[in-house]
């Protein structure tokens, strides 16, 4: 259905394109850059997309190949801790858009470490999101768009 291997990555790219109006990278190997919006307020600027199964304030970035803005879509907000004996449902309960260079500059002034399982602020989060609250003004969902969403949520994990 997605053309890919069924990774999580790959599935989050595949949603991403069709609810947000992306055009993924021919090469799934391109690094740090997944695809490029191609309408509305962000067109033409590139985005990496993440799809993580719980929202636990940890981004991985790639900052050798930053775009302009990573698009991450998670299940419900938890703390950080171990896998065994929980369960992690492909469910979509909040979306945020950052704006890396941004993002990256505030993390630098902190003296916070950059790349792979990045601990970013709560607050850089509620900053950042745009479902199914809409803090951010970088992009504002329509009813269509939202509606999309809400198909992968489960009303009991929406916080």
């Amino acid at each position: 259905i997605i053309g890919r291997p069924a990774t999580l990555g790959h599935i989050g790219e595949f949603i991403a394109s069709k609810i947000f109006e992306i055009k993924i990278e021919n090469s799934a190997i391109t690094k740090g850059i997944d695809g490029i919006f191609t309408e509305g307020p962000l067109k033409g600027k590139t985005v990496n997309i993440k799809l993580y199964g719980k929202q636990e304030g940890i981004l991985d970035i790639t900052i050798s190949e930053l775009a302009d803005y990573y698009l991450v879509m998670t299940g419900p907000k938890t703390a950080p801790n171990t896998s065994r004996g929980s369960s992690r449902p492909l469910v979509i309960a909040h979306v945020y858009l950052f704006e890396m260079c941004e993002l990256i500059k505030e993390m630098q002034k902190r003296g916070v470490k950059i790349g792979i399982a990045t601990s970013v602020a709560q607050s850089y989060w509620e900053e950042a999101e745009i479902y199914p609250h809409n803090a951010n003004s970088k992009l504002e969902l329509t009813k269509e768009q939202i509606g999309l969403l809400d198909l992968f949520s489960i009303g009991s994990v929406r916080s």
